[in-house]
């Protein structure tokens, strides 16, 4: 990525890396898994400040309870009805078209950069 030729404005590329809000608030049984998304979540500004130098930035999005995943498979529709009366607003599991415009958007805005944005609908996990 270093070695694309720069944009007008001396870009030269995006990384966008996905945790999970797992960063902050994890589960029982879930300290792998946890400390995994913390450490991608806590690159993210450092990442950014050292590829800064060739046009690259860096952003982190951490999704929240999404549908159509590997993680939810398993869960009942009940089980889904119930997560997403969780969530703030709005109270829907969170679909694949919602994380890809966010990384649109990261793309797009090019002063997005060394940033972790939480895409839960305001979703806050007790343990």
């Amino acid at each position: 990525m270093a070695d694309n030729q720069p944009d007008t404005n001396g870009q030269r590329g995006v990384i966008i890396n996905t945790s999970s809000i797992a960063a902050y608030e994890g589960q029982i049984g879930q300290v792998a898994y946890s400390a995994a998304s913390g450490a991608l979540e806590s690159m993210t500004l450092p990442l950014a400040r050292d590829l800064s130098s060739v046009g690259i930035r860096v952003c982190t999005i951490l999704p929240g309870v999404f549908d159509h995943t590997k993680m939810i498979e398993p869960v009942s529709e009940k089980g889904k009805q119930l997560l997403a009366s969780m969530i703030t607003f709005p109270s829907k599991l969170g679909l694949p078209d919602d994380f890809a415009r966010l990384a649109q958007h990261i793309i797009e805005n090019n002063y997005l950069n060394g940033e972790s944005i939480r895409l839960d609908g305001a979703i806050r996990m007790p343990p």
